[in-house]
């Protein structure tokens, strides 16, 4: 069996690697040319083009948003073109749900199968092969990848036709954004009214306040870090499909209206580049506090 593995990033990376423990060749391509000589090394075959994998049995993508995957498949000298009924293009990047029924759609009409599947989890989870993967698209297909995506997760999860990985993907993102933007607002006021952020940061992970976000975030927070996630710049798409969706369905979500407005503060506060714990920062300059442990 021949895989393609398209998009070398934070997460594509460390997947593509596990894919080779399948026993297939597995060739890459990556915008970034600066992982091939390690992926090279780990047996992998780096291509020039996203087209010369065309003849893959199986194409994963892991691309940074729904524009990049249109181009790789629809745009000018794209992929699709190249690609032959009975081929498989899994899309594991997080991209909007409308976007990923047009995609599937129109593979469809050219006879190539089609799985979205988003996954959860961070860059570690993604080294360890321990990710959460939902799958949308016709089952019989899925049944065919699924050995594959065993190397990558350890939760794989057949949700429905294609786009219902995305969507639940989508649940998930959103619940997570909810907490982080909780715990920006909540924090600062603890140190505001002269707690101690290293022993707030005990309860809240010891007690009923606990959440991954909060496990995750708050450490990270009192060392003054905010780099290791997600940026938030990228991952503001969650909360733009969950707008659309919400305005197109008729769907009030007001807990996740606040949470959009605490992250886009952040955003305007020009901390984009940092990960969804930085949502902190616009707060502390309000309240004139740190939550910090007193070595950071």
């Amino acid at each position: 069996m021949k895989i393609g593995f398209i998009g070398l990033g934070q997460m594509g990376k460390p997947m593509a690697l596990n894919l080779l423990k399948s026993g297939a060749a597995v060739y890459v391509h990556s915008a970034d040319r600066s992982t091939y000589a390690a992926m090279q090394q780990a047996g992998a075959m780096p291509v020039d083009q996203a087209a010369d994998l065309g003849d893959a049995d199986v194409v994963f993508l892991c691309l940074p948003h729904g524009d990049v995957v249109r181009d790789v498949l629809f745009g000018a000298g794209g992929l699709a073109a190249r690609l032959r009924p009975g081929q498989v293009v899994v899309d594991t990047s997080t991209i909007a749900y409308g976007t990923t029924v047009e995609v599937a759609e129109a593979l469809r009409k050219s006879g190539i199968d089609f799985v979205d599947a988003p996954v959860s989890g961070m860059e570690a989870r993604a080294v360890d092969g321990t990710l959460t993967v939902m799958c949308g698209g016709e089952r019989a297909v899925f049944e065919r990848i699924e050995p594959l995506l065993r190397h990558m997760g350890n939760q794989i999860l057949f949700m429905g036709p294609a786009g219902s990985g995305q969507l639940t993907k989508l649940i998930n993102q959103l619940l997570f954004d909810i907490n982080c933007a909780g715990l920006a607002e909540i924090l600062p006021m603890a140190v505001k009214m002269g707690l101690d952020p290293a022993q707030v940061a005990t309860v809240v992970n010891s007690g009923t306040g606990r959440s991954y976000a909060s496990e995750f975030f708050v450490p990270r927070m009192l060392k003054d870090s905010f780099s290791s996630g997600y940026p938030m710049k990228h991952a503001y798409k969650d909360l733009v499909s969950a707008a659309e969706l919400g305005a197109r369905l008729c769907m009030p979500m007001p807990v996740l209206a606040a949470a959009t407005a605490t992250y886009q503060t952040a955003l305007l506060k020009g901390h984009g580049d940092r990960d969804k714990g930085a949502m902190v920062l616009p707060f502390e300059e309000l309240l004139g506090v740190k939550f910090r442990s007193p070595d950071a």
